[in-house]
């Protein structure tokens, strides 16, 4: 995609905030520079490799900001009210490692809703707001809901070890993928653990003649991580059925109405499942009255996955057909956890989306690749 005029990005971008004010959301401007310590606490180390890091000598380690919904969840959080909306346009920045046709550094505009009275209603606002945005553009929407998932996982008979393990690589499929076939004894036991089992069942101190400790894990940690692998060593294989369950969950790709339908059927026989499929059912209803055609909105149960790791609820995303080269118009989604995680024990729930408005405004002008 040929890049534009900063100065004609940047309009869009105030042109599309202004939609979101006019429907009531308040601007804000979260800083450029943000503390590195609050990202690498939700991401972890990961988090260097797609972001500009640099050292301030009295604010320590900063980062350049990545998004804005993280600064905007704690300027929230720090005090702001309930219901409260939320818009803002500005550049943020990404390594592209793997892509040098993409850019590290992009408008972004976004809308974000803290609503605590219905969840499912705000869901509904902010992504008929988005498609509204992007009306007469040649896009698809997708969505799908982390949460249905992550319960489907409650209703597993697992240990909360493994369930623990497979919700830390939720966002990760392959990994989660093997996770599974691991749980369910598809794949034969490692040699090097088999002889790691086999010390600890003797008695023996894996530790033992180590040598110097090398790395970030402590010697405790590595001790607890040990008893964990011996702890699983003992679970019983997940059953077959419970793993057929599972991946009908996770592999559920339908308009969003039939796929209601299928998920509560598999309700019956995963309980936890439920709840999950209530709201689902509550949202299709709040969009419906909100004028989106739910009867060809797209559903896939894995959508968002790989991208959107702070989410755990409903995700959805706008793409341009034909144009794989092109990253998403559009990307938003549901993270109540993060309010909790920034509010320091404090929680409302949330959710927000975001635009690109060069993608949104080459679109518009019939601009080529």
């Amino acid at each position: 995609m040929n890049r534009l005029p900063k100065a004609e990005v940047r309009a869009e971008a105030l042109r599309l905030r202004a939609r979101f004010e006019a429907a009531g959301a308040t601007p804000v401007d979260p800083a450029v520079l943000q503390p590195a310590a609050t990202l690498l606490d939700l991401y972890g180390e990961d988090i260097r490799a797609r972001a500009y890091v640099t050292a301030d000598p009295l604010r320590g380690e900063q980062m350049l900001r990545p998004d804005f919904t993280v600064p905007v969840v704690q300027e929230h959080m720090a005090g702001g009210a309930d219901p409260a909306r939320y818009t803002y346009a500005g550049v943020v920045f990404r390594k592209q490692e793997n892509d040098e046709t993409r850019p590290n550094e992009y408008f972004q505009v976004g809308l974000e809703i803290f609503d605590g009275a219905d969840p499912e209603g705000a869901d509904a606002e902010v992504f008929a707001a988005i498609a509204d945005a992007l009306s007469g553009l040649a896009v698809k929407p997708a969505t799908g809901d982390i949460g249905i998932t992550r319960a489907a996982l409650a209703g597993l008979s697992l240990s909360d070890d493994r369930r623990a393990a497979l919700m830390r690589h939720l966002w990760r499929p392959r990994r989660f993928r093997a996770l599974i076939d691991q749980f369910a004894g598809r794949k034969p036991t490692a040699p090097h653990r088999k002889a790691l089992l086999a010390t600890m069942a003797a008695g023996g101190d894996p530790l033992a003649g180590a040598g110097t400790m090398i790395g970030l894990r402590s010697a405790d940690e590595i001790r607890a991580r040990l008893d964990r692998i011996a702890r699983d060593a003992d679970q019983p294989p997940l059953p077959a059925a419970e793993v057929d369950l599972l991946d009908q969950v996770t592999g559920m790709k339908d308009m969003a109405p039939a796929a209601l339908e299928r998920l509560r059927d598999i309700a019956v026989d995963l309980p936890p499942l439920g709840p999950a499929t209530t709201r689902l059912a509550r949202r299709l209803d709040a969009l419906d009255a909100r004028g989106i055609d739910v009867g060809t909105l797209p559903f896939e149960a894995g959508f968002g996955r790989t991208t959107l790791e702070y989410y755990d609820g409903f995700v959805f995303g706008f793409t341009v057909p034909g144009r794989p080269d092109l990253p998403p118009v559009a990307t938003g989604g549901r993270y109540d956890a993060l309010t909790r995680l920034l509010g320091r024990g404090a929680a409302i729930p949330a959710v927000g989306g975001i635009i690109r408005p060069e993608i949104a405004l080459h679109l518009r002008g019939g601009a080529s690749g």
